[in-house]
Formats: structure tokens, C-alpha cells, sequence
């Protein structure tokens, strides 16, 4: 079986990211959902800190927070592991709380969100897929500069957007 892929069209360029489904079954139905509903469409990736991570998938252009549906469980014991580009889900304090939001490393954090142990703390977070073309588009994005407002931490000053996710065949 050949594994899904999903092309993001963001304002910095696209990414290809091929998916797992026979490691993380669950997380990758739930995303492809949320790709076919369109959800992700104008996104903005809403989190980026430099040489760890960029967060996106849950809010609109104007920070409103996106309706999302129950949440999956954490299938961070699947052996994937949050590796550079590596794309995973992002997740509330509770284990079980991913929903819309995603995240692409963009670094080795396998030491930092590895699944470590089954409490809501250490048990890490689910890896889906991985960037397999477009690299350069999640670099120049994580190296944009950030600046608080709205309640958002780490916003990059300049809305850096999800323009599209769409099945790629």
C-alpha cells in the first residue's frame, strides 16, 4: 500500500509530506479529515520558535480558533519519532487532546517530545508524517521573526499562512 500524501501551500512555499498510517492509523484518518473538509485552508501558522518548531492548523487569519472535532487518541507510542521535519500533532496538557493543530520540527526533538512514559507528561507526541519535499519552505518560515500579540507568544510578526492542504496523488 503506498502511503497518502498532502501538498501544503503556504505563503513561503510548498511542502510535501508523505504520511503513516500503519504507525499512527487514527491521527492520519483525523488529518486527512480535517484536508478534505478544508479545514486548514488560511490557516496561520500561529507558533514558530526558532530551531524547534512550527505550529499551525487551528486558527484563521484573523486568530480566531477554528471549530474542531473530538479529539484523537495519542498514538505516540507508534515509533516514529520528532525528528527533523518530521510532522506531528500538537496536543494539549492532557495525553489525549490533539485535535486540528499540527507541528513540523525543524530540528532533532526526539530527546524533548519522544513518548518517555504513559503519564499525560511523558508520553509525548504523535508523529504522523514527514516533510519529504519543500524543506526550504518550513526553514525560511521557522527563521521569521516573532512577536507577542493577540495572546499568541511566538506569532511571527509578518502572518506566515497555510494557503491550501490537499490530498496529493
Amino acid at each position: 500500500m503506498d502511503n497518502p500524501y498532502v501538498l501544503l501551500e503556504t505563503s513561503l512555499g510548498e511542502m510535501l509530506i508523505e504520511l503513516y498510517p500503519e504507525r499512527a492509523p487514527k491521527t492520519v484518518a483525523n488529518f486527512l479529515q480535517y484536508v478534505d473538509d478544508e479545514h486548514y485552508d488560511d490557516t496561520l501558522f500561529h507558533r514558530v520558535v526558532r530551531g524547534f518548531v512550527i505550529q499551525g492548523g487551528g486558527y484563521d487569519s484573523e486568530l480566531t480558533k477554528k471549530p474542531t472535532r473530538d479529539p484523537v487518541p495519542n498514538e505516540a507510542k507508534g515509533g516514529l519519532s520528532n525528528t527533523l521535519y518530521s510532522v506531528a500533532m500538537a496536543r494539549g496538557p492532557e495525553k489525549d487532546s490533539a485535535s486540528d493543530e499540527f507541528f513540523i520540527n525543524c530540528a532533532d526533538n526526539s530527546a524533548d517530545l519522544d513518548h518517555q512514559d504513559d503519564s499525560d507528561e511523558g508520553y509525548g507526541y504523535t508523529v504522523f508524517g514527514q516533510v519529504v519535499e519543500g524543506e526550504a519552505a518550513a526553514k525560511k518560515i521557522n527563521w521569521k521573526v516573532v512577536k507577542p500579540r493577540g495572546g499568541f507568544a511566538e506569532l511571527p510578526a509578518e502572518n506566515m499562512r497555510i494557503l491550501t492542504a490537499r490530498r496529493f496523488e
